[in-house]
This record gives structure tokens, sequence and C-alpha cells, in this order.
């Protein structure tokens, strides 16, 4: 790691108003080209978490620090220029249906920047090329298979150059080897560029490959924390069940 924090959660209390937390008192670090994974049953408090991250729910309690500022201490403005080093893949890709592939990783680019368009259409093409899906630009959506549009729509989290990427569910509906090939990508753009990578997932078999930092929600906090083999080796009952459920963990439903 690079021993840069990006982002940082103390005592961090999450959820839809004070009555109903999802999650108190989490402490968290990530740093400059590490990937953390956050495991979790259903209604664990995975997506809320990375929400409150994400700058999209504000927490009922203690800090997220994003780059060394309280993200919800600043002004709308102030929190998305801090945003705007940030990339998100959505679960389900969110490519607009009506936007060609080119248009569709350009978008983040006309929207929020001066760039002209010959150049946003250069960095889209750039990024694609990057993911293996630059023959894919004059393509719509609705004419590429699920893994393609993740690479699709991890190309459009990317194209701000971002040092922190977050992912809901990178490999959710994808069979084995597709799922495989997005670990990989994963890999391969914290390996190239030391982004960061904050993923929530269910898929065992993903965590193992990428992981750097594993958490694990229960009971409306962090049950467990450490490496891979630090949480596999875990005899919490929960965090057991999540390791050695049998089968293969890529065909398990989504959490």
């Amino acid at each position: 790691m690079f021993d840069e924090r990006l982002v940082e959660c103390r005592d961090l209390s999450c959820g839809y108003g004070p009555e109903h937390p999802v999650l108190d008192h989490v402490d968290l670090v990530v740093e400059r080209g590490e990937i953390l994974t956050i495991l979790g049953g259903s209604g664990s408090g995975k997506s809320t978490l990375l929400r409150t991250m994400a700058g999209l729910l504000p927490p009922l309690a203690g800090q997220v620090l994003l780059f060394g500022s309280d993200l919800y201490a600043r002004s709308f403005e102030q929190r998305a220029a801090l945003l705007r080093s940030t990339g998100m893949l959505f679960q389900r890709e969110a490519l607009f249906g009506s936007l060609s592939v080119l248009e569709n990783v350009m978008f983040p680019v006309q929207e929020l920047t001066s760039v002209v368009d010959p150049v946003a259409r250069e960095l889209a093409r750039a990024k694609l090329a990057q993911l293996g899906v630059d023959e894919l630009a004059a393509r719509s959506p609705d004419q590429i298979s699920g893994g393609q549009r993740k690479r699709v729509a991890l190309a459009r989290a990317l194209i701000r150059d971002p040092k922190l990427v977050f992912c809901d569910e990178p490999t959710s509906g994808l069979d084995p080897a597709t799922a495989a090939l997005i670990d990989q990508k994963l890999l391969f753009i914290r390996n190239a560029f030391a982004i960061a990578v904050i993923a929530v997932t269910h898929d065992i078999a993903s965590v193992q490959k990428i992981a750097d930092h594993v958490i694990v929600l229960a009971r409306g906090g962090v049950r467990v924390a450490g490496s891979v083999a630090v949480v596999e080796a875990s005899s919490d009952p929960e965090v057991y069940a999540l390791f050695h459920r049998g089968g293969d963990a890529r065909t398990q439903p989504a959490a």
C-alpha cells in the first residue's frame, strides 16, 4: 500500500433515521491501492455503509473522511468536488439505453467537466480499450452481454481517473468465468493505477481472489475485520457460515 488514507470511518453510525440505525460504531480505513471487500448477510448494512461512504446517505453519527476531509461537514459544492475523485460501479450498471456504449462512458466527462467532446471521446475509447471492450463502442447496452455491460460501466467509473472506486456487487448475476474476468479487471486497475476499490459483495470466490482486507457486517456492526486469511479462519459462527457454506460461492443468490 501507499500509506495514503483515502477513506476513514470514525465511530460511524448509519441508517435511514435516528430511530432506525442499521450500523453503529463502524471504524475502518482504506488506503490508496487497496481493495476492501464488505461482506454480510441480507439486511446486514452492506449497501447502507457503501452509500454513506460514497456521499449518498448522511451518517447518523460519526464521520466519513474522504481524502482527509470530513465529507459531510462540507457544503454541497465542496462535497461534490471531493466526490469527483471517486467513481461508482452500480450493481445493475445504470447504463443509459438511449446512448451508445461510447456515449455512456463519455457522459461523466461531458456533464461534469469542460473537456470538449473530441477529447472526451478519445478518453472514453482509451478506457474501453483498457477493459477490452473498445470494439463495442457503437453498440447500445441492450446489444451486449451482462459481463460486457459490467466492463463498460467500470470504464465509465474510471473515465475521470479516480483515486477510489465504489463497487456494488460487481460480480452479481454473472457466470463464474465472467465473474473471474471482472475480478481480473479490478486487480488490473488496482495494480496499474494504484486505484483503491471498495466492493460490497456476496461472492466469496471474488473476495478470496482480490481482497486485501475484508470486513464482515452482522448484528448492526463490524463482526470481524482483517486479511482474507484472518477472516476466513474466524470461529465466529456467522462469519464461518459465509466462508464455509458449501458449493460454489458464485452460484449463491445475491444478498
